[in-house]
């Protein structure tokens, strides 16, 4: 199967390379992408440099580096999305089961496409702030917030959509392309809001994850496999675990000062979830009711 280029997390391409020579194109882009930083050297020299009283030039000179670094990395960015406007003109992906030779169109394209997005993926992730990559893989296509958290995974940069508040583990790796066998299989891979995906979980092309979902930790999904909302899985393939009753809309930490031990929280919880769930269903009269129905139970409960 298709994997990382490098140990390492952030945005990933995989290291297929069918013709050697793509690799003008990725140096040809390095180069593009470095010329930018090369002008506010030399406008930053001219601007700055001072022979008898130097002092400012060293002064400012970090805070010069760190911009350069980020020019370099939109520049790159923005050079590789006009290569791949250009490659895609000739050839649009698209999903499917592609055979894995020279002569596939489809093959030999994924390939170019992965190649020209090494570099700015590689560059981007290296930044200490997550919003490079974030910047990177709306660029790609990858329909993702700046809310989420990707930085700690493995992403592939096409063909995937992100809801909102997805949180991705350290080491895991999202898919919407993968080799096995002879056959290159690219599907889109579907992850909706409120998504934890824990460390080390591999998610295969055409996964479809629904919303307040977690995938424990070391877990794996199948191609094409549908999570439904609001349960947690484990194992590989994944299989449900039991229903996820922690939703961001009860107040964990809250209730967490109120009751000590495990059970009781889990009592304090539901009793919460029930209350919201009344007070979504009925008004406010229709509560009383039920509030007034429940007493009098109580009450027959201790006669």
């Amino acid at each position: 199967m298709s994997v990382p280029n490098s140990m390492r997390v952030g945005p990933f391409c995989a290291s297929v390379l069918v013709k050697r020579k793509y690799l003008i194109l990725y140096i040809l882009l390095i180069w593009m992408s470095i010329l930018p930083g090369m002008l506010e050297i030399w406008v930053y020299w001219q601007a700055l440099w001072n022979d008898v009283r130097p002092l400012h030039f060293y002064i400012y000179l970090p805070l010069l580096l760190i911009a350069i670094y980020i020019t370099t990395v939109f520049a790159a960015i923005i050079f590789t999305k006009i290569a791949l406007v250009f490659v895609n003109i000739f050839h649009k992906p698209k999903e499917g089961v592609f055979l894995r030779d020279r002569s596939d169109r489809d093959y030999r394209y994924w390939s170019l496409r992965n190649t020209i997005k090494k570099w700015p993926t590689w560059l981007a992730h290296k930044f200490p702030f997550p919003f490079l990559d974030n910047f990177c893989f709306k660029m790609f296509g990858v329909k993702t917030t700046f809310s989420n958290s990707l930085f700690e995974g493995w992403v592939d940069t096409e063909f995937i959509t992100f809801g909102k508040n997805v949180v991705c583990g350290q080491g895991a790796i999202i898919q919407s392309s993968v080799i096995v066998g002879n056959f290159l299989i690219i599907k889109k891979t579907v992850i909706e809001d409120n998504v934890r995906i824990g460390a080390h979980v591999i998610i295969m092309p055409g996964t479809h994850i629904g919303k307040n979902t977690i995938l424990n930790t070391w877990s794996s999904t199948k191609v094409g496999q549908e999570l439904e909302e609001g349960w947690i899985y484990n194992g590989g393939p994944a299989k449900k675990f039991k229903k996820n009753r922690f939703f961001e809309d009860i107040p964990i930490e809250k209730l967490t000062h109120e009751v000590g031990d495990y059970e009781g929280l889990l009592k304090k919880y539901d009793d919460s979830r029930e209350r919201l769930e009344i007070k979504k269903r009925h008004s406010l009269k229709e509560r009383l009711h039920l509030g007034k129905d429940k007493e009098r139970e109580n009450e027959n409960k201790e006669d």
